[in-house]
């Protein structure tokens, strides 16, 4: 981590390009993409595929530090190469892109309307390598379904808990606490959410930054108690599901929180698509992401 990477986090105007589709998201991501199942077989051709979508959007010309402020990685692409560098050395020192990895291992069953994160064993051997090749810091998923005031504390609970294990390896975790768009309690969800949040980044001693990947709340402006908190570094939303559109307009009405997207970065590229295509196509996705980002 560098002082200027920090800054860049902090407070540059631009968006966190998620990148990070694990095993069980892949195939669809894939078919998305224009790849169908039967274009390969097994997981290492399925993440051979990927990678080749991954590095074809990294180093289009139209992706770079000037709108993007970050990406987040997939394990098994910070253990790959882009054009001969390791992929988190590649974005930094080819794009000015700040690299993160996703470190959670998938959901455990649904209990008390949310779903935590499965055990993470070897988080902290993780992490050191994460920190030797060059990674900023990390993000990790839960969801939450339900205004249930159990399920909602035991997803901020977990996500601090092992934040703070993330901060002391010397990386700036992105915890992430999803509320599922679908959820027919998101707004009274959102009320419990915040309320968790502050309680804990309240909690933390003056050096301990975090970052917040929150769902597109139903109240503009929502989180703006987070966002200015003295231990948030910065308040990164995601699309959810939602369509590139609609999760700009709601990204626009509140200000100074940027996007975290992932579907909605790639939202109708194709592997059939010309270079001119493909990068005339993510210039557009990537420069309304940035506007919206950009209030």
């Amino acid at each position: 981590m560098t002082g200027e990477q920090l800054d860049k986090v902090g407070s540059q105007a631009g968006f966190v390009a998620a990148r990070d589709q694990s095993g069980g998201s892949t195939p669809k991501a894939l078919r998305l993409y224009g790849i169908a199942e039967d274009q390969y077989s097994g997981d290492d051709e399925m993440f051979d595929k990927i990678h080749e979508m991954r590095t074809r959007i990294i180093t289009s010309p139209k992706f770079g530090g000037d709108r993007i402020v970050g990406a987040i990685l997939f394990e098994m692409t910070m253990d790959r190469d882009i054009e001969g560098k390791g992929s988190a050395q590649y974005l930094w020192e080819d794009k000015q892109v700040v690299p993160f990895l996703k470190v959670d291992k998938g959901l455990e069953e649904e209990a008390d309307g949310a779903q935590v994160m499965k055990p993470m064993p070897d988080l902290d051997a993780l992490l050191a390598r994460a920190k030797q090749k060059g990674v900023f810091g990390t993000k990790m998923r839960s969801v939450i379904k339900l205004a249930n005031p159990a399920g909602v504390k035991a997803v901020v609970d977990q996500q601090f808990e092992v934040g703070k294990r993330i901060i002391a390896a010397g990386l700036v975790p992105i915890i992430e606490p999803e509320i599922d768009i679908h959820s027919p309690e998101k707004a009274a969800a959102e009320t419990l959410l915040k309320a968790a949040i502050l309680d804990q980044l309240n909690a933390l001693g003056p050096d301990e930054k975090v970052m917040l990947k929150l769902t597109l709340p139903e109240e503009d402006d929502f989180y703006a108690e987070c966002i200015a908190h003295p231990n948030c570094l910065r308040v990164v939303a995601l699309s959810g599901g939602y369509t590139r559109e609609e999760a700009n307009a709601r990204l626009a009405r509140n200000k100074n929180m940027i996007a975290s997207f992932s579907r909605a970065l790639t939202e109708g590229l194709g592997a059939q698509q010309t270079d001119d295509e493909f990068n005339t196509l993510l210039d557009t996705s990537i420069g309304s992401i940035y506007e919206a980002s950009s209030t």
